[in-house]
């Protein structure tokens, strides 16, 4: 499987929220950034971490995602850039919003991401009207 294959794969478990599939697609070391991530950046280390926060995560946002450019970097990692479609489950609005993301890779696993994102939208799906 192609680093591409595995990225469709997080993704379609990410539409799915579906966290236990990440157990196959993630090393145990995996890190998560979310540099824009409000209201103060993400860090989180560790591949059952990653999955504790996305199980929050997937409580407000239902979403998928597809991929809309793709870049291979030397060492076979890659920069991708994506457009999520989905609702914020709390306040039943539409969530679209893009995305550039630097997905590391290793022994056929995802080992890091650090993605950007457009945090104005964010709020305004998350904020009661």
């Amino acid at each position: 499987m192609t680093n591409r294959d595995l990225l469709r794969r997080v993704f379609d478990a990410f539409g799915a929220a579906d966290v236990a599939a990440l157990d196959d697609l993630y090393t145990d070391d995996y890190v998560l950034e979310l540099p824009y991530a409000r209201p103060e950046p993400v860090r989180v280390e560790g591949r059952s971490a990653v999955q504790e926060y996305l199980t929050r995560a997937f409580t407000v946002f239902r979403f998928q995602l597809a991929i809309t450019e793709v870049n291979e970097l030397a060492d076979g990692d890659l920069v991708a850039e994506y457009t999520s479609d989905g609702t914020v489950v709390t306040t039943g609005k539409r969530y679209a919003n893009t995305y550039v993301g630097i997905w590391r890779f290793r022994d056929g696993r995802v080992r890091s991401t650090k993605e950007w994102y457009d945090p104005i939208v964010s709020a305004e799906a998350v904020a009661p009207d």
